[in-house]
């Protein structure tokens, strides 16, 4: 197996951490004042309390993917599955709050968190190419 030379190991480990920070970033905010967070992308209050619950399940989804993201830093060649798995997840969810966004049912908010997904998922894309190309198993 070819490993990663030190230049792009050192990318990709940036890249996770940037990755967590990304994820902190929104699930923090999104953990403490879910309806806060809510009124902001989507421009409605939310009241609902088991709503907020649901939202803030959501948030605490992202918190967790930011410690996975943290752990692939530490070793990008052995948590692969981690970035598989968050990578999907943003991809998804990015998907999602564009049909949401072209529906009008977010503020322009959604627009910075969609960009943000799709770029990071991305330069995933990125990540598995150079591993596959060097013969590492993607899982």
């Amino acid at each position: 197996m070819n490993e990663l030379d030190a230049r792009a190991l050192r990318l990709f480990r940036i890249l996770f951490v940037v990755s967590a920070v990304w994820n902190f970033a929104g699930s923090i905010p999104g953990l403490l004042d879910p309806a806060g967070m809510f009124e902001r992308e989507f421009g409605r209050a939310l009241t609902d309390p088991v709503m907020v619950a649901v939202y803030r399940g959501a948030w605490g989804t992202a918190f967790l993917y930011g410690f996975g993201f943290l752990m692939a830093a530490i070793n990008p060649t052995r948590h692969t599955g981690i970035v598989l798995m968050g990578g999907v997840g943003k991809a998804l969810f990015a998907l999602n709050l564009f049909f949401m966004y072209l529906n009008g049912w977010t503020s322009s908010f959604a627009v910075i968190v969609i960009g943000g997904d799709v770029i990071f998922v991305s330069l995933y894309a990125i990540y598995f190419v150079m591993l596959k190309r060097r013969g590492h198993s993607i899982l």
